[in-house]
């Protein structure tokens, strides 16, 4: 079974780059925003598409729900580094509701998918698939990936497929080094690392903090993740890309000349990253770049001029030998603190990653350590901007030569130093843009190098607070984004696909069909209480269908919680809109 998906898209590519790409026509029959109670705890997708003038029948198909058992496993139970499941506190299994990023795979004549759980510990499962001749897929066996050759899976969020079909996940919210190395007790660590322990099989209420740094090694964490499916078996190979750098990855993306990589970074005060592979179709070594804003314009979310600051070479291999060796944040940085009027000590750099502001100097001989490990950091000491604000999904136009990428929010580091400064002392205070709390979709040219050179703001959420009728305490206008997550794009057709991680923007998330040429936006997706959308993306050709996969992530679980009347409701989701079939406008 070929891999046509990458075909295609590389096709595409190829087409549009020599100007011969016309694009066709593709609408969605768009849907409401749920009003009444019973929709608001539905999945409900758009009921048809209609494609270059022929009009399809579209429908919802859940492929696994979390705790199902598919064949001989419980999707989505975690275990720890021996592969035992665990439990919780009274006897059931640890069954996570955080399905994220689900990619599809053909393996020689079979076909699987892996899907990634957001969680500490973090689990992926392994999925053999049935394809019927309408296309519909079943999972009919599943299994957890074993990630204790690598110190375990911290944190999964979105992900992609490579061009040469393997499953690209992340690693997001890396640990703190430096807070790891300095505490002493408990409470002196974030409290987010601690459900790690269960995967060493340490428990915190009981054991010292010394048996928890001596198997939580933070340095292991927040680099983007690759699994090759290897045969019909589904037998698995994981690697952790060290060598393109660590922070709080929500997702690489390897763009068609098989060695550059997009890498976004989520949270507070993070930055854009460019990896350039040493070879094609292998990121375990290669150079990598941080984006340095330059601000152009600052109506709505800002438009800017892109420069890369240029981080270093590293392998994964070297890499790895440090970090088994137990590489401290003291072995790479000295560290020391602002004087009175904001500067540092000679010799010292600023740095605003992460939200901290901190004068550091690289220990010599550490500064390839420092540019993997401390990617953020690093960067931001050497005039990369680390001022965004939830920076989330990725999508490619090969048709339009530029990638889009999702702002859940414009705020904090993006004003201009608001609250004294807090988000932007230590950094170049590069993003003076008005505060948007529903966020917004950039979109960023590139040449046949494929390095971005600007970035703009394409699509914005507009604040609205609805205060009676059927939205009444939802901050988003009904009717455009809020808090866009995950992007993906169908090749051929203008049209971008953004899925929403939203709370009070909307009480039901959407996903939503957006056409790139009019920015025409139609609601094709909602999504039960408290639940988010993941993991959007387009499988252009799987067999002779194509997909749109989706993942319901923890329904009733970030908001609405009181509105959870089963428990069985709040499993998370796995499946697809579709099937389509294939486009065939693709030059």
């Amino acid at each position: 079974m070929k891999n046509i998906r990458t075909v295609l898209l590389t096709a595409t590519a190829l087409c549009s780059i020599s100007g011969a790409a016309m694009a066709g026509t593709l609408q969605f029959k768009g849907i409401d925003a749920p009003t009444e109670d019973a929709d608001k705890r539905q999945v409900r997708v758009s009921t048809s598409v209609t494609i270059d003038g022929k009009e399809y029948p579209l429908a919802w198909h859940t492929m696994a729900r979390a705790g199902q058992k598919i064949g001989e496993k419980e999707f989505g139970v975690l275990t720890d580094a021996k592969g035992t499941p665990l439990y919780n506190i009274d006897g059931t299994p640890a069954v996570q509701d955080s399905a994220d990023f689900t990619s599809i795979l053909p393996v020689g004549s079979k076909l699987f998918s892996i899907t990634h759980f957001e969680s500490r510990p973090a689990a992926m499962y392994i999925s053999e698939l049935k394809q019927d001749a309408d296309g519909n897929m079943t999972p009919i066996s599943t299994r957890p990936v074993d990630f204790s050759s690598v110190g375990g899976l911290w944190v999964p969020c979105a992900g992609s497929v490579t061009p040469w079909n393997t499953h690209l996940g992340s690693e997001e919210y890396s640990p703190n080094a430096d807070e790891v190395e300095r505490a002493r007790t408990y409470g002196q660590l974030d409290d987010y690392m601690l459900p790690m322990a269960r995967y060493f099989g340490v428990d915190t209420a009981t054991a010292p903090i010394s048996a928890f740094k001596d198997v939580f090694k933070p340095y292991n964490y927040g680099y983007p993740v690759e699994v090759k499916v290897t045969n019909e078996n589904g037998d698995t190979d994981v690697t952790k890309h060290y060598a393109m750098g660590r922070g709080a990855v929500e997702l690489a993306y390897v763009m068609p000349d098989l060695k550059t990589a997009y890498i976004t970074d989520d949270g507070t005060n993070t930055g854009l990253y460019r990896f350039v592979a040493d070879k094609e179709g292998d990121l375990s070594a290669g150079q990598l770049y941080a984006a340095q804003w330059n601000q152009t314009s600052d109506e709505g979310a800002g438009a800017a001029d892109i420069k890369w600051i240029d981080l270093g070479h590293a392998t994964d291999a070297e890499l790895e030998v440090a970090i088994n060796l137990g590489a401290k944040f003291s072995d790479i940085f000295d560290s020391e603190r602002f004087d009175d009027d904001g500067n540092c000590p000679e010799g010292f750099l600023p740095s605003n990653a992460e939200g901290r502001s901190e004068c550091l100097k690289v220990k010599p001989g550490m500064e390839k350590l420092a540019s993997r490990l401390e990617t953020r950091r690093y960067a931001s000491m050497h005039g990369a901007t680390t001022e965004f604000r939830k920076m989330e999904g990725l999508a490619f136009d090969p048709d339009g030569k530029r990638l889009f990428l999702a702002m859940s929010e414009v705020e904090r580091g993006m004003e201009d130093n608001i609250k004294d400064g807090k988000y932007d002392l230590g950094g170049r205070n590069a993003v003076k843009v008005a505060a948007n709390p529903c966020g917004a979709v950039y979109e960023m040219p590139f040449g046949d190098d494929y390095v971005v050179t600007s970035m703009k703001s394409f699509v914005e959420g507009k604040p609205h607070e609805y205060t009676d009728g059927p939205y009444a305490g939802q901050t988003c206008d009904i009717d455009g984004v809020a808090n866009p997550d995950n992007l993906t794009f169908i090749p051929g057709y203008n049209t971008l696909i953004i899925a929403e991680d939203t709370g009070s923007g909307h009480q039901n998330d959407a996903t939503w069909a957006v056409n790139t040429e009019t920015k025409e936006m139609t609601r094709i997706t909602t999504t039960p209480y408290g639940s988010e959308n993941t993991s959007t993306d387009w499988f252009a050709n799987v067999n002779g269908h194509a997909y749109l996969t989706t993942v319901v992530q923890h329904p009733y679980g970030e908001s609405d919680e009181d509105k959870l009347e089963n428990p069985e409701d709040a499993r998370a989701y796995v499946g697809y809109i579709g099937p389509f079939p294939v486009l065939e406008n693709t030059n």
